[in-house]
């Protein structure tokens, strides 16, 4: 419909008219542009329905029964000890995933090493179980041990051994 509109427009605009007709004749272009506007007007309108909830479409009215959630339970036969060792249980877990703070000691590498070449000045050879501190504890041992190591690699000790197994003895490099 609409092309065969758009081809009696084409051909009455491109064919000569009188002066008479066109008085009595309305322009096919304002009837087009009428038709045009209605049809825009339905069509909105038709989008405007179609954004309304629709029963049973967008919607609808549940037939099922909501179910009997009234249930009755019956007390657990729980034996207090059970129930003490179940705590115990969680408190055990609960104590593995705990974290623990580690607080930094105030000893240094390098004060150690200066206290080991301290030990050795003026010494020949001084077991090298003398050098550590039993007070200070696992943290003292291995500070202690560091320093010696670092002392070994800047060549300032010697570590000597006489015997195999046999008690080990450190002494100053002499330069």
């Amino acid at each position: 419909l609409m092309a065969a509109m758009l081809a009696e427009i084409k051909s009455r605009m491109l064919l000569p008219r009188s002066s008479e007709v066109e008085e009595d004749e309305e322009d096919p272009r304002a009837q087009l542009i009428r038709r045009l506007q209605e049809y825009e007007r339905f069509k909105k309108a038709a989008e405007d329905i179609e954004e309304m909830p629709r029963m049973e479409r967008d919607t609808w009215v549940g037939s099922a029964k909501p179910p009997n959630l009234n249930r009755t339970r019956p007390d657990p036969d729980v034996d207090m000890r059970e129930l003490l060792l179940a705590l115990g249980e969680v408190m055990r877990r609960a104590d593995m995933f705990e974290s623990h703070h580690i607080q930094r000691e105030a000893l240094s590498t390098r004060e150690r090493m200066s206290e080991v070449l301290e030990a050795l000045s003026g010494q020949q050879f001084v077991p090298f179980v003398s050098l550590f501190t039993s007070n200070e504890g696992r943290l003292g041992v291995v500070v202690t041990f560091l320093a010696i190591m670092e002392l070994i690699k800047e060549s300032l000790v010697e570590i000597v051994q006489t015997e195999s197994f046999g008690p080990i003895h450190v002494k100053a490099r002499s330069e």
